[in-house]
């Protein structure tokens, strides 16, 4: 199952290594001084070592968030800032530029709300200002012929590349290329029964999404299927 358009068959944040290498370097001060011990040798005590291991892992913890956030504060895309609860982004290509971001930012924007319509069988509008005219009407159409019920599951996809077409053209257009995978979905009836069909649900596609420039706005032209269960996550 595709949700509605259907077509023919990181950057590393040097704060976070930075924290880590000097939490790797730090020395444990896990020994304490006994005053009767002549010898000048600290004694070792477990429970001052077990302290130490637990500053430790909160301190890189404490680093690996506040790394995050400057990531995200910073505009930096990762497959975590791109995922939510039941929709997560695997990988995405590195070093893409400013154009191929938002192009990448735009499809997940897109993807998001289209499967959001398919879990829920609500919110078709909401994704009328992601598509073009044509799409969106192949949307709404095939959306009317949805069974009721609900999706359940999470989708995972795999952005393998980022490629603007036609970037000096008066409507640029760009492909994206995806490997999503529908092996966790569930279809549901409205009294709660698995009507999945495991030969267009559950199961990988290679795909690539044509986008186009509209108005200011990457938007969703067609999907092309192009392979199943041939790709990987």
């Amino acid at each position: 199952m595709r949700r509605f358009l259907t077509g023919t068959p990181t950057r590393r944040c040097a704060t976070a290594a930075a924290a880590a290498l000097l939490l790797a370097c730090a020395p444990l001060t896990a020994c304490s001084s006994d005053s009767d011990d002549t010898s000048g040798i600290p004694t070792y005590n477990p429970e001052a070592a077990a302290s130490a291991r637990a500053s430790e892992s909160a301190a890189a913890a404490e680093a690996s968030a506040s790394a995050a956030a400057s990531a995200s504060a910073a505009g930096v895309v990762t497959p975590e800032s791109l995922s939510t609860d039941r929709y997560e982004v695997t990988s995405i290509p590195e070093d893409l530029d400013e154009q191929q971001t938002e192009v990448l930012k735009a499809f997940i924007n897109y993807d998001q709300v289209t499967w959001n319509i398919w879990f829920t069988r609500t919110g078709v509008e909401n994704a009328k200002p992601l598509m073009t005219a044509e799409s969106y009407q192949i949307l709404e159409d095939n959306y009317a012929k949805a069974a009721d019920g609900r999706t359940d599951g999470t989708i995972k996809v795999s952005v393998t590349s980022v490629f603007i077409t036609s970037p000096y053209d008066s409507s640029p257009q760009a492909e994206v290329a995806i490997c999503d995978d529908q092996s966790d979905l569930v279809d549901y009836d409205l009294d709660g029964n698995d009507v999945s069909n495991p030969e267009t649900l559950q199961g990988r596609y290679e795909k690539v999404i044509i986008m186009t420039l509209e108005d200011g706005i990457w938007k969703a032209v067609e999907e092309q299927t192009l392979s199943a269960n041939e790709c990987t996550v």
